[in-house]
């Protein structure tokens, strides 16, 4: 039997632009629900880099990627978002006109099926998974030995960790891994990194003083039974091999972006980004928005706290949409009675 549900708005992706959408629409009495692939909230910070620190959120000097999925979660609370993990959104279709919007949402998992006034695509770069290395046998150590994401750094605790990779996920997590690591090495296939001056200097400073490994090349082979790994065989340019003791790998090869059924709901796509209007963020379809990396305009940064700016602009368009009777009146949480008693902190 399929499900239908009626809200104000569809959020697709749960991620922190997500999450941050649902505090402006509840502030304005607007419902909501949110559809995520991934198995929790939170997008790629709670998925890739939940105990990464982030430096430029507004507010706070440091956060981790799942402590700021934390406080929003805590942040929203008053308004009981209902989430709806582990679907992807496989249909979006309009039933309504520019002037009244209304929308089918459908996914594909479970078969919900809902009918909304406006929708919000908080995607993301779209679904995402790991770039893999071209290792034969790989996959017998997923899992195990091999891990393509850091989801809890005490699990590498007093390990032979081998990360792989010249970005800023190698070496964030070279710097970050190392003081508990029982030995831990760098394998890059030259000397030169794609991470941030400063993170590469404190890595060669750990190198020189003998606290890591650093070593050129790739890996060709990996060493061990019944997916437990014990070592993988470094191959230089030379054509030399040798091996390195591991018990874990760490491959940073970056991401697989993939839009998915974007692709088909009929908006003006440029280059795999959704173009949007800088006032209310909103597509070329009325009553459809898009925040966060998903979105595409003149003068566009993928910051985290650019996606928030966003999603507060495009709760003011999406009222229009949910009470076209009603005048919207600007007014600051700060002042604010009526928001305060929604937020439940007023006296």
């Amino acid at each position: 039997m399929t499900d239908h549900i009626e809200t104000d708005v569809v959020i697709i992706g749960a991620g922190p632009v997500g999450l941050f959408a649902v505090f402006e629409l509840g502030l304005l009495d607007i419902k909501c629900h949110l559809i995520d692939i991934l198995p929790k909230v939170g997008g790629q910070c709670a998925e890739l880099y939940p105990e990464k620190p982030i430096y430029d959120i507004p507010g706070f000097p440091m956060v981790t990627g799942q402590g700021l999925v934390d406080n929003l979660m805590a942040q929203i609370e008053p308004f009981n978002p209902t989430f709806h993990l582990n679907e992807m959104v496989e249909s979006l279709e309009s039933i309504g006109t520019p002037e009244a919007p209304l929308f089918r949402v459908k996914t594909s998992e479970n078969g919900t099926t809902f009918v909304c006034k406006s929708v919000i695509i908080a995607a993301g770069g779209g679904s995402f998974q790991p770039k893999k290395p071209p290792i034969d046998n790989i996959e017998a150590y997923e899992g195990t030995s091999v891990f393509y994401a850091v989801r809890k750094m005490e699990m590498f605790r007093n390990k032979k960790v081998l990360i792989v990779g010249g970005g800023d996920s190698a070496l964030d997590w070279t710097v970050n891994l190392q003081p508990i690591a029982k030995r831990l090495t760098l394998l890059h296939r030259r000397d030169a990194f794609r991470a941030a001056p400063h993170t590469v200097e404190k890595m060669r400073s750990l190198v020189a003083s003998g606290d890591m490994d650093l070593h050129l090349g790739q890996v060709s082979a990996l060493k061990g039974d019944n997916h437990v790994l014990e070592g993988a065989v470094i191959r230089k340019d030379d054509g030399s091999e040798h091996l390195v003791e591991c018990d874990v790998m760490l491959p940073f090869f970056g991401l697989t972006m993939k839009l998915g059924p974007i692709a088909d709901w009929g908006l003006n796509l440029h280059e795999n980004l959704v173009p949007v209007d800088t006032e209310k963020f909103e597509t070329n379809v009325p009553g459809i928005f898009a925040i966060g990396d998903i979105n595409t305009y003149p003068g566009k940064l993928k910051l985290i706290l650019s996606g928030f700016h966003e999603g507060a602009l495009a709760a003011q368009k999406v009222h229009r949409y949910v009470y076209p009777e009603k005048k919207l009146l600007f007014q600051y949480t700060t002042s604010s009675t009526s928001l305060q008693k929604k937020l439940g902190v007023a006296a």
